[in-house]
């Protein structure tokens, strides 16, 4: 088997089970207290942690590689949050990491690149924020594009059962396949994971987003009625539903625009994409079109998502058709 990335990969597993460390102490010790951002979705103190951890450990080992993060530390470096700013100061300091606050808010920062270099990581510190505010699923992902192509893949889901234990963390290298291992137990011997080989799609299971602002439940109760799915509706946040694709859990899992003009951020989907496709599975937008990440930092030339264990892609397809979603 071929070593390309072998060396990105073990950064890119060491950054996500760091940033699992992290994340995992903060939901335990919260009490629902959380800063709003501009567009008033809730961040943690638990997401700036998680990128100012996985940017330095990128950082570390490729000093020249770019970084496309969903947080930066303009809010955080404002006197009305300095107590925020001590507290994911002190959850790095946690890990045994002697840093200045600066430092804390440079590695932030490093996740500026705006998505058009030959080369760069791209990272959600914490993907399905609202999950890790109710103490439910959330995820970390980060992913490596090379030439536009999604090469290197770890997502750490947490919460995501392993067995009787809990937290697990998928990764691929593209032509090498997807493999898990637990959480939090980093010497365990990592399994493969394929997709289900279901072909019947009237006993597929199926997952979608808690939140409906995220993808359109009306839409896909009519197609899994259209398509004669009987199985109970999964719903959970963040990419922890291509992680349950990739691992034979669910066989299908939307994500149905919900407004006109919605753009899906690379970091929303990119790790999870190339572990599932490394599984098996198969993942395109609604049209059939394969996510394009040469556009920048949004999927602005897909509309939607859709991901399937690739048996089941065509009917799934076929009867989105006869669906209507804004445009």
């Amino acid at each position: 088997m071929s070593n390309a990335f072998a060396q990105e990969l073990h950064t890119a597993i060491q950054a996500v089970q760091e940033a699992s460390r992290i994340c995992t102490h903060v939901q335990a010790s919260m009490s629902g207290d959380a800063m709003e951002k501009k567009d008033k979705s809730p961040v943690t103190i638990a997401d700036y942690a998680s990128q100012a951890i996985i940017c330095k450990l990128i950082l570390e080992q490729f000093p020249n590689d770019l970084i496309v993060g969903e947080e930066d530390a303009g809010d955080l470096r404002l006197p009305a949050h300095a107590e925020s700013r001590e507290r994911v100061h002190r959850e790095i300091s946690r890990l045994g990491i002697s840093a200045t606050q600066e430092d804390v808010l440079s590695w932030i920062d490093a996740g500026d690149h705006d998505a058009t270099a030959a080369r760069y990581w791209t990272l959600d510190p914490i993907d399905g924020t609202k999950g890790f505010l109710r103490k439910e699923q959330f995820a970390i992902s980060l992913a490596l594009l090379v030439n536009k192509q999604l090469e290197v893949a770890a997502l750490a889901c947490p919460n995501l059962p392993y067995g009787a234990e809990r937290g697990v963390v998928f990764y691929a290298t593209r032509g090498q396949g997807a493999w898990m291992m637990p959480l939090n137990q980093p010497a365990a011997e990592p399994q493969q994971v394929h997709v289900s080989n279901i072909g019947d799609i009237s006993s597929a299971r199926f997952c979608e987003s808690v939140e409906s602002g995220h993808s359109a439940h009306d839409q896909s109760a009519r197609l899994l009625e259209k398509l004669g799915v009987t199985s109970t509706t999964v719903r959970m946040d963040s990419q922890a539903k291509y992680g349950a694709v990739a691992r034979g859990d669910a066989e299908i899992y939307l994500r149905l625009p919900t407004r006109a003009g919605y753009e899906e951020r690379i970091w929303d989907h990119a790790g999870g994409a190339l572990v599932v496709e490394e599984a098996g599975g198969t993942v395109t937008d609604l049209s059939g079109l394969p996510l394009d990440f040469a556009a920048g930092p949004t999927l602005r030339n897909n509309r939607g998502v859709v991901v399937t264990n690739r048996r089941l892609h065509a009917d799934v397809l076929a009867a989105l058709k006869d669906l209507h979603f804004p445009s």
